[in-house]
């Protein structure tokens, strides 16, 4: 069983992924900012790849992108931090990233380098389903990766359905069609998630995208697994010289009753 499927084989609601960009705010954070959440009550960690062009991404993302690039981050340099990390962070860890870059580095390079220093499974929003099935997901089950697909209130129950299937951990519900980081009608998710409950899916549901504060995890949970926050955590990482402090704090805004 994987880390992630032991995970919500435990904790089957209120899970919290928090996302975070590799190289943010500093080229030394990202291990640091790893070890901080896993002490403050993350329970999964999403690792961004700093990329030029970050399609699904809105500008806190974005922002945190272009630093952690101009910083030196690559994906080269990510696996060479990456390694040993295991030794002091036991929770999920997944890569999120565009597939420009990866195929750059190579696919099966890739997802070899991934699963040699712990990465847990994947999530390239622009990988096909079609090559996804036909090319790269053999690639990714060889190397013992899960893979998570993500959904949008637009997306048929017909394609719901198939994107179940294909995905290993857990299924990204994106709250709404738009980029990260945009204020989103909680009312209109919560009878999209209403929806997904009553197809019976085989992965549990994470929701993404304009989850940025304790009611708005709170609403996303009541009808999923849990949720997934990013351009608030990376906001928060910028308003404290500490990591350690600008984290705690964080967590506790979500976390603490």
């Amino acid at each position: 069983m994987s880390r992630i499927n032991e995970l919500f084989d435990r904790k089957k609601e209120r899970v919290l992924n928090v996302y975070c960009t590799a190289g943010f705010p500093q080229m030394d954070s990202t291990l640091k900012v790893m070890k901080a959440l896993q002490k403050n009550g993350a329970d999964l960690i999403e690792l961004g790849m700093p990329y030029s062009d970050p399609l699904a991404d809105g500008p806190v993302i974005q922002h945190s992108s272009s630093v952690a690039i101009a910083n030196g981050m690559t994906i080269a340099e990510l696996f060479e931090q990456l390694n040993g990390f295991r030794k002091e962070v036991n929770l999920p860890v997944i890569l999120m990233g565009y597939m420009n870059p990866v195929s750059q580095y190579g696919f099966e390079k890739f997802c070899a380098d991934a699963s040699t220093v712990g990465i847990d499974g994947l999530i390239l929003p622009d990988l096909p389903m079609y090559e996804f099935e036909t090319e790269y997901g053999a690639i990714i089950k060889k190397h013992g990766l899960d893979f998570i697909f993500l959904v949008t209130p637009e997306t048929s129950l017909e394609r719901i359905e198939k994107l179940d299937s294909l995905s290993s951990g857990f299924l990204y519900a994106v709250s709404s069609s738009s980029t990260t980081g945009s204020d989103k009608n909680m009312a209109d998710t919560e009878q999209y998630l209403q929806k997904l409950n009553s197809l019976q899916l085989k992965n549990p549901v994470l929701v993404g995208f304009g989850i940025k504060d304790k009611t708005t995890f709170d609403a996303a949970c009541r009808h999923a697994n849990g949720a997934i926050i990013g351009s608030a955590f990376i906001k928060a990482l910028e308003t404290s010289p500490s990591v350690e402090n600008s984290v705690k704090a964080f967590m506790d805004s979500i976390l603490v009753s």
